[in-house]
């Protein structure tokens, strides 16, 4: 039996997410035994200390939302979170440079990221797979694969929309087994969670945590 609370990461990625929220965030992961808390970078260091003393994960998000930052950017900000004590970065692909076919530019910008976490580091790529074509998820997926990613994720959450089970099987198809795929955006019940393992999903990013565990809010 999957012990499902360790495929989730926790997520609080407002904007004007507080203190208190993200200690909040925290003890429910705690709780709950949660994979990761994922926060924003300038979080991370308070999100560290919370946890302290438990074996759950600090995550956070690179170049986030967007994806549009140069890749030196990517990369500082990358190497600071890592100081600050994140284990996990998310950080969003270069779409503009997807939607150009600028494929070189594309990988480069990943593995400029994958870099600077060090070999310690997990590194997510985040596709935002509702504004790509399936040619373009399964370029960006190889592109990840190319430049040494851990995982493929579906959705920023910020987007059009969030993750789907058709983005999700073609992500696992592309990448087989050696890598992670990650599901997240709009994962706010039980049943979709459930629907995005069984479309290959081995970690889910959710803010609604609690909720698929059937706790409270």
């Amino acid at each position: 039996m999957t012990n499902k609370a360790k495929l989730i990461d926790h997520t609080l990625l407002a904007p004007d997410a507080t203190a208190e929220a993200v200690k909040k965030l925290c003890e429910e992961a705690k709780t709950a035994g949660f994979w990761s808390v994922c926060v924003s970078p300038n979080r991370v260091s308070l999100a560290k200390r919370e946890l302290s003393g438990s074996d759950i994960k600090v995550c956070t998000v690179i170049g986030f939302p967007s994806g549009a930052h140069c890749t030196e950017v990517k990369k500082f900000e990358t190497a600071h979170a890592v100081a600050d004590g994140a284990q996990e970065v998310d950080m969003v692909i270069d779409l503009g440079a997807v939607k150009d076919g600028n494929w070189h530019a594309v990988q480069l910008d990943i593995a400029g990221v994958v870099q600077a976490a060090g070999t310690e580091v997990l590194v997510k790529v985040i596709l935002e797979t509702c504004l790509l074509t399936d040619e373009e998820i399964v370029n960006a997926c190889e592109c990840a694969q190319k430049a040494g990613a851990d995982f493929v994720k579906t959705s920023t959450g910020f987007s059009q929309s969030g993750a789907s089970a058709h983005a999700v099987e073609l992500m696992r198809k592309t990448v087989g087994s050696n890598m992670g795929v990650k599901a997240s955006g709009g994962i706010r019940t039980a049943a979709v969670m459930d629907e995005m393992i069984a479309a290959g999903a081995n970690r889910i990013g959710a803010s609604a945590g609690m909720k698929l565990l059937g706790g409270n809010e």
